[in-house]
């Protein structure tokens, strides 16, 4: 070994505890530097073990799914009626229309409508006619939350205040709303959107 190998490896354990002295030119690991490299590898071995579990914790299991979805029956809706459930802790309308309330809604202009938007998260953007608000048998199927500030309307059960257009009505500011849950008079912005569903039979629906 040369002097100056012995003078660098003398500067070197100065600044080391005795147990911890290395010769210059050896490859080998020292005491500490072998315990710094166990720990690193154990605190490693220990993070993936916490986040596999974290990772399988934050997947959805069937029961989260399952809320949501819901399936309702219509079976015993006549044209001119309606009813309420909730979905994802909201009101949700489901009203039948006549005929006569399908002619009189599919009579109505695009230009005249405050929204001309179908608000329809089953088609997309598209406007809001009667074939891109209605669903099969003649069923409306809308979120009963006003779009101004979220108070629910009337208009579902009977007697109920269905507004100047025979639709619903909201008594928090005064919106009006038709049959097709579009708005057609007061603060409401948007008309009621049309929630993402499907028809298992004529008679029941899955929202979601």
């Amino acid at each position: 070994m040369s002097s100056t190998t012995e003078d660098q490896g003398e500067l070197i354990n100065q600044h080391r505890p005795k147990g911890d002295w290395v010769q210059p030119d050896s490859n080998e690991p020292t005491k500490r530097e072998f315990i710094h490299l166990l720990a690193a590898g154990t605190a490693a071995a220990a993070g993936a073990g916490i986040v596999i579990p974290l990772v399988s914790q934050l997947a959805p299991d069937a029961a989260v799914r399952a809320l949501a979805q819901k399936e309702v029956s219509v079976a015993g809706v006549e044209p001119g009626q309606a009813v309420k459930t909730i979905w994802q802790g909201k009101p949700v309308f489901i009203r039948r229309l006549t005929e006569d309330e399908q002619a009189t809604d599919d009579g109505v202009a695009m230009a005249t409508l405050k929204d001309a938007q179908a608000r329809n998260d089953n088609i997309g953007t598209a406007d809001a006619t009667l074939e891109n608000r209605i669903q099969q048998g003649g069923f409306v199927v809308v979120l009963g939350v006003c779009t101004h500030l979220g108070c629910v309307p009337l208009g579902t059960e009977t007697g109920e205040n269905r507004g100047d257009f025979g639709g619903w009505f909201c008594p928090c500011h005064g919106s009006h709303y038709d049959s097709l849950g579009r708005i057609r008079k007061g603060p409401a912005p948007t008309n009621l959107p049309v929630p993402p569903l499907e028809f298992l039979s004529e008679t029941n629906i899955r929202l979601g």
